[in-house]
């Protein structure tokens, strides 16, 4: 492994290049926004943060700026961390990756089956904060970042600012269905981020052609022709159609 500069969101440990040399990949997973490079004592536990991502390369490429670590594999490439904004970190672990501190606490995944409307139902019981603040809570279920949340209380008809406590059996079961929905569809057609995100090709995410009400504020709502709206939500852009969420 090759540590060009440590200072990420927490430094990479030191010496960490030592305790990994030459030991094989078993597997690679992930959870929440982590992805877990599984080696035969441990494993690594990756964060992209903001801006970052991983690409295969030719082990002699030379690095460019914010090219900030590679894991050098034996076909002679190199798994390379790039990451302008330095949001993204790298930890180490020996245990069970689950049980580091930075994964402990996450919730079910929002494609797994944990997760469905008995499940949100029983989460927003007695929680009055607002249900797009509750579904963007990683540990209630993890996943579910502003644009997504935003989305899936469109193709639910639930307004963002409904307390949580007031959602229904049956607007529970909607929303974990449009939760998934989103997500698949987002998947199927590349992802979105910010405006400056490539996927590991190189190519954009386009899933933000096919978006209904994240910034389109002022533009008419695909479904109704009203006007989509835009307030701050914990400290958040929210964006939503009045006529269409209740």
């Amino acid at each position: 492994m090759i540590i060009r500069d440590r200072r990420l969101r927490w430094p990479i440990p030191a010496g960490l290049e030592a305790q990994i040399r030459n030991q094989a990949v078993r597997d690679v997973s992930r959870r929440g926004k982590y992805l877990l490079v599984h080696l035969e004592s441990g494993s690594l536990i990756v964060h992209l943060g903001m801006s970052g991502s991983l690409r295969l390369v030719a082990g002699s490429a030379p690095p460019k700026p914010h090219d900030h670590w590679d894991l050098i594999l034996d076909s002679g490439r190199a798994l390379r961390f790039h990451d302008p904004r330095r949001f993204g970190s790298l930890h180490w672990t020996e245990g069970d990756p689950n049980a580091h501190p930075l994964l402990k606490k996450l919730a079910p995944e929002p494609l797994s089956a944990q997760f469905n409307g008995d499940y949100l139902f029983r989460v927003t019981r007695k929680r009055a904060v607002a249900i797009k603040q509750l579904i963007m809570n990683s540990q209630l279920v993890v996943g579910v970042g502003n644009i997504y949340a935003s989305e899936a209380l469109f193709r639910a008809g639930i307004s963002p600012r409904r307390a949580s406590r007031r959602i229904t059996k049956a607007e529970a079961e909607k929303l974990a269905r449009a939760i998934k929905a989103v997500l698949k569809d987002a998947i199927k057609i590349g992802g979105t981020t910010l405006r400056n995100y490539v996927n590991a090709e190189g190519a954009p995410g386009y899933f933000a052609q096919k978006l209904f009400v994240y910034e389109r504020a002022g533009e008419r709502c695909r479904a109704c022709k009203a006007i989509v709206r835009q307030f701050t939500q914990g400290a958040r852009s929210t964006y939503w159609c009045a006529a269409c969420q209740r």
